[in-house]
């Protein structure tokens, strides 16, 4: 764990730690502030579609999460690839190529991605067939997100409400969270 000196003297200050959340000083209170602890995933960014920027909803290159399953396997079909294999027959560069970068996040068939990588470094396989089994590994991946997105939207009410009471509950912990802080601090005014 990386630890800044001045978080942990100013956690240490407000009267907790930077580790954990277990009573301080034996006193048996919470921290005011947990740090919180980073969740990550395999790969830090996709590349966008064009393959040699970020994904950026600006520059026209993301799938987005509402895109239809059509649409998902245009945008795969037009993704850049390797510029130097202008056959099916040509070996390909499987390292910085955006559709394997997208096999490795999404296709859950290991051994299918592995058999289309060593295929298109000898010539042996098409950009149509590795994008077309890519499409439909993000369809599969999108394809409970769409469902659910589709019966939230089927009800505006319903998601409303839910809102409100996530925002309700949300600041109900904030101001517990917050008086723990003014207790820690000894700004408490009452």
């Amino acid at each position: 764990m990386i630890k800044s000196r001045t978080s942990s003297s100013r956690a240490k200050r407000c009267g907790g730690s930077t580790t954990s959340s277990a009573p301080a000083s034996g006193e048996g209170r919470q921290d005011p502030l947990v740090e919180p602890q980073p969740l990550l995933t395999k790969f830090s960014r996709l590349p966008g579609l064009d393959g040699d920027k970020k994904m950026s909803k600006s520059l026209g290159n993301t799938i987005h999460l509402s895109d239809s399953a059509d649409e998902v396997k245009k945008k795969v079909m037009r993704m850049y690839t390797d510029p130097k294999r202008v056959r099916a027959d040509i070996p390909g560069t499987v390292e910085g190529n955006p559709v394997f970068t997208y096999h490795d996040a999404f296709n859950p068939n290991v051994a299918e991605v592995d058999d289309l990588k060593e295929r298109y470094r000898t010539g042996k396989v098409g950009d149509v067939e590795v994008k077309t089994k890519l499409a439909n590994a993000l369809n599969a991946h999108l394809d409970p997100i769409r469902e659910r997105r589709a019966a939230v939207l089927a009800k505006p009410e319903q998601l409303k409400d839910v809102l409100f009471e996530g925002s309700k509950k949300a600041r109900a912990v904030a101001v517990e969270t917050m008086g723990r802080v003014r207790d820690a601090m000894r700004i408490t005014y009452r």
